[in-house]
């Protein structure tokens, strides 16, 4: 069990099963969002410790996302996506994918709602009616996307990466293919809006650059991660999470192996890694001036079923500069 400590502590009251997805609040550090497969989206008062709302779906919940500091929207194995008003505590459903709701993003420069589904679409919905605002074929299963400015980045099944223009999803503004051997498990973009990075359920992440530039996009790289060995052998871990830190540009990655690193990808160093935690970690977020780290340790089956697991738990950790700044 990781001590409470006065720079980290558990969330009281955090989901029953796993935890799919944590979200802070767009400007404050106050707000935590999260969803769970015990078919949950809760919202978190991390500065009281207190659980402040919660509503179901009738099935697992995927992800979530905050609209503005009243409402959010979350989608899952209930194809549907729905919008809840934390004032009148009621929620509404928008619209249906084909098939589960994977991803669920919002994007403030466009104003629009956007999901991602194993039906191999992507929405887009206006939350001012809301109501769907289109629908665009991708080449596979969506697996995760990240806003970037007004730019999507997707990450589809096949190892597939596109990057769409939100203001113009008429076609594909550019088909990628991951520089990554294996499965995409989790994209997320870089606040400078330059690039994106990358990382694969094989213990390595990939910075990428979107100028397509040949002397920008020399400039990729990829690098090992999420890494252990005992006796002798390399054991390799998913690396299911990354968050950016919105200042400094550098992020933290979760894996399986229950480890969260910091990185500084311009330079190509580790900052820091933080003790271990009791399993997988799920899911990261920092919060809107980077000052606290949310991060979900929840297993995520990647050996079946075992039995003696440790419960879900939702860390939330005061990360400093010397954790996070580029050296």
């Amino acid at each position: 069990m990781a001590a409470e400590t006065p720079s980290e502590f558990m969330l009281k009251n955090p989901p029953t099963d796993g935890i799919t997805a944590v979200k802070f609040g767009p400007n404050s550090s106050q707000f935590l969002l999260t969803s769970s497969w015990d078919t949950s989206v809760r919202l978190y008062d991390v500065v009281a410790n207190h659980l402040r709302m919660k509503y179901n779906h009738p099935a697992p919940v995927l992800d979530c996302c905050f609209h503005d500091s009243v409402h959010c929207y979350s989608g899952g194995l209930d194809n549907t996506l729905k919008v809840y008003d934390f004032n009148t505590n009621t929620g509404t459903n928008v619209g249906t994918h084909e098939a589960p709701i994977r991803c669920v993003e919002y994007c403030p420069d466009v104003n629009v709602i956007i999901t991602g589904s194993w039906d191999s679409s992507v929405k887009l919905w206006d939350p001012r009616t809301p109501c769907s605002a289109g629908s665009f074929p991708q080449p596979d299963k969506v697996y995760t996307m990240s806003v970037c400015g007004d730019r999507l980045v997707v990450g589809t099944a096949g190892r597939r990466v596109l990057v769409w223009d939100l203001r113009n999803m008429g076609y594909v503004q550019q088909r990628r293919e991951s520089s990554l051997k294996y499965q995409t498990r989790c994209i997320r973009c870089f606040p400078n809006k330059q690039g994106y990075v990358l990382s694969s359920i094989e213990g390595r992440v990939a910075v990428e650059y979107l100028d397509p530039s040949p002397e920008i996009q020399k400039r990729k790289y990829a690098f090992k991660c999420h890494r252990l060995k005992e006796n002798g052998v390399e054991l390799i871990y998913p690396v299911n999470a990354i968050a950016f830190h919105n200042q400094h540009n550098t992020f933290a990655t979760g894996g399986s192996d229950g480890f969260v690193n910091i990185w500084d990808g311009f330079n190509k160093k580790r900052l820091c890694q933080f003790h271990r935690y009791p399993t997988s970690i799920a899911s990261l977020s920092f919060s809107a001036d980077s000052s606290v780290l949310a991060i979900a340790a929840s297993y995520m089956y990647e050996n079946e079923e075992d039995k003696n697991q440790p419960e879900d738990q939702i860390y939330i950790r005061n990360v400093t500069d010397q954790e996070t700044k580029p050296k």
